[in-house]
């Protein structure tokens, strides 16, 4: 079974026009589809009902709402968990993806690939919004070693085995391609159609843009040292250390061989605190590889 996944919020008049056009296009694959819409706290009343469509026997329809706005990494999360299919396809409710692009998603997974990564060639959205994406894919390159080119399409196929070893959870849901691509599954990429959105209005905004960065920096840190967190740690630690160490033995020097008092000296106090600092930092990193440890001795 094919599920698509479909997280939203304040998207009243573009869903019933997204639903004509999925089940069109599911009707004409093989297998048997669900669509699981993920309603994430909308407050426009909007009150989608599947009656008023005339809809194939292959095709289920499953509609979740959360209470309150939790997000889209909670909304995809609440989708897999009610969806059943061994391909889950990711898609946005704005009516930007097109669903005549799935066939093309499933040719490529039928290919042997875990996870397909849509990339939009032609964008149709706002500058700011493209100028943003592109600087955070090209982040992603220099810094993640990404091989993907449009990581924030909102758009991909992904099979349901790589949940098993990867937790959606906040919004790592972004870096979703590029956990699956560490972990050893195979990825690939294709174009896809990005249409402008008619009705309702665009969630990015400035808050997003930080709170992007923030969660780049949160999967830096548990891609790159989850296993390893004393490498982090530690090199951090260190700097400190070595740096209050440095001026220490700089007033040392001039304490002892110069007779320079230190009692008026504000760079004593700054080297102790330097070296405190920096054990303590390095401290957390030997915690933290007890708990690595510890963690994989129980599996």
């Amino acid at each position: 079974m094919i599920s698509v996944v479909i997280p939203y919020y304040n998207e009243a008049e573009n869903l019933p026009i997204l639903y004509r056009e999925l089940v069109d296009v599911l009707k004409t694959i093989d297998e048997p589809a669900e669509i699981v819409f993920v309603d994430d706290g909308s407050l426009d009343n909007f009150q989608f009902s599947i009656f008023n469509f005339q809809i194939s026997s292959k095709i289920q329809i499953k509609k979740i709402r959360h209470k309150t706005r939790l997000g889209k990494g909670a909304a995809l999360n609440t989708g897999i968990k009610n969806s059943s299919g061994d391909v889950i396809i990711f898609m946005d409710g704005d009516l930007q993806d097109d669903p005549k692009d799935i066939p093309a998603f499933l040719k490529k997974i039928n290919e042997d690939y875990d996870l397909v990564n849509g990339v939009r060639t032609v964008r149709k959205d706002s500058g700011i919004i493209k100028a943003y994406s592109r600087l955070f894919n090209q982040f992603l390159k220099a810094v993640f070693r990404s091989p993907f080119k449009d990581i924030n399409c909102g758009f991909k196929a992904i099979k349901r085995e790589i949940f098993s070893e990867i937790i959606l959870y906040g919004n790592n849901f972004r870096f979703l391609p590029l956990a699956a691509c560490y972990k050893g599954y195979k990825v690939a990429e294709i174009p896809v159609g990005n249409r402008p959105r008619k009705y309702g209005v665009s969630k990015f905004g400035a808050g997003k843009a930080f709170i992007g960065l923030i969660d780049t920096l949160t999967a830096y840190f548990i891609y790159r040292f989850s296993e390893q967190p004393l490498h982090f740690f530690g090199t951090i630690g260190a700097g400190f250390f070595i740096l209050g160490f440095i001026i220490a033995f700089i007033l040392s020097v001039q304490r002892i061989f110069f007779g320079i008092l230190l009692y008026r000296r504000p760079a004593l106090l700054f080297a102790i605190l330097l070296i405190i600092v920096g054990l303590q930092i390095v401290l957390t990193g030997v915690i933290g590889e007890l708990v690595v440890y510890l963690d994989k001795k129980k599996k």
